[in-house]
């Protein structure tokens, strides 16, 4: 977690799952604004937690140097600076050794006379003529609010609301922030706000996965067509696609998962695999179909569902052990505990390959048989082969 957090960090400048950006020019207007958004989105199924940044929340010791009256006493910014830095901060005179170790020795005025502005008005800066002068003559000495922090992004000054999202997908909860916020916020003219973190990674996903996905279909689709030679066929297989996409939505809805990288990723290996059993499946059929017409013994619609039940038959084992070998690999990945490092990703990516190869198992046995009897049994009566016995 700690690692994640600091990527996190790192990427999006957000350490929460979900975060807000406000772009404006002005610290204290972006302050309101974030404590507005924060206050909005606090009820807000999912919030586990909601915090805006204080921008301008920093409490600060202002000296102000008066540079006329510097000037009346013939002394400098710089001797004026030397003087703050020396007194208040500490200037290290020289080293002290011992043995192996070397330590810096700091000389500054003690604590007693510089730990309020009252005194630090008090210390003494010497002149060019000798003479000593209190800072209080040539110096404004108070305390003020300000930027703690200032952060600048795209040019533009930003503050950060960190959002902790539980129980519900990230893409929802953003969705309905959205629109929470367009009715209840109302940003002055030149500021912005912008979702960030974890969110700006499923936007990416996203966008991307409407090229990887129908690209990934089509790939599947030109090797099946090519291997097989008929669309009828290349059809037939890819029905294993809604089979498995049955088993994939069961499972996600018992474990409680979202849609997330890892279950896209789950997907479209899952399709490959679906893919490769449908053709084999189809395979034992054509052959057993093969073997009978070559002979001339399908002579009825009952000779038809004969060879197909026989063909279908065979299948059962080696797609049996296909699916068991894959669960057996699959299941260590499922039973891990989810505080597990890793565990969190590989399990959401396991998950839907788990459902949906159950489902595709079982609906390709019931299915596939019926639908490729409809097909044969229409080429069948098209050629006048058989009867409707």
């Amino acid at each position: 977690m700690p690692i994640k957090s600091r990527i996190d960090m790192l990427s999006t400048g957000v350490r929460t799952p979900v975060g807000v950006k406000i772009y404006g020019d002005d610290l204290h207007e972006i302050e309101a604004i974030g404590a507005t958004i924060e206050s909005t989105l606090r009820p807000l199924k999912g919030t586990r937690s909601v915090f805006a940044e204080r921008t301008a929340a920093g409490y600060f010791l202002n000296i102000d140097p008066r540079r006329e009256d510097l000037a009346r006493f013939g002394l400098t910014i710089a001797d004026f600076q030397m003087t703050v830095a020396a007194a208040v901060g500490g200037e290290n005179v020289t080293y002290t050794i011992e043995g192996r170790e070397r330590f810096p020795v700091n000389i500054r005025y003690p604590r007693d006379l510089r730990n309020n502005p009252d005194k630090i008005k008090d210390i003494y800066i010497q002149t060019p003529l000798g003479a000593q002068i209190q800072l209080g003559q040539v110096a404004d000495v108070y305390l003020a609010s300000g930027p703690s922090m200032i952060r600048n992004e795209n040019g533009r000054l930003a503050g950060y609301v960190f959002i902790d999202v539980a129980g519900r997908d990230i893409g929802g909860y953003v969705k309905e922030a959205k629109s929470m916020l367009a009715k209840s916020v109302v940003l002055p003219a030149g500021y912005s706000i912008q979702f960030s973190g974890q969110f700006e990674y499923m936007e990416r996903v996203k966008a991307r996965m409407k090229i990887v996905l129908p690209l990934t279909l089509l790939i599947i689709f030109f090797l099946i067509r090519t291997n097989t030679g008929s669309l009828i066929k290349t059809g037939i297989i890819f029905l294993a696609v809604p089979f498995s996409l049955i088993g994939v939505a069961i499972t996600l809805f018992l474990l409680r998962y979202h849609l997330s990288i890892g279950v896209w990723a789950g997907i479209i290996a899952l399709l490959g695999i679906d893919a490769g059993m449908a053709i084999y499946m189809l395979l034992y059929l054509d052959l057993a179909y093969e073997a009978q017409y070559k002979l001339g013994k399908l002579k009825s619609l009952n000779d038809l569902k004969d060879v197909i039940v026989d063909g279908a038959a065979h299948r059962i084992r080696p797609k049996l052990m296909t699916v068991a070998t894959a669960f057996i690999g699959l299941m260590p990945i499922m039973l891990a505990r989810s505080s597990e490092i890793g565990a969190d990703v590989t399990k959401r990516i396991a998950a839907p390959m788990v459902g949906g190869l159950l489902t595709s198992f079982l609906m390709e046995l019931l299915v596939y048989p019926a639908v490729y009897f409809l097909w044969k049994s229409w080429e069948l009566k098209k050629k006048g082969v058989t009867k409707n016995e």
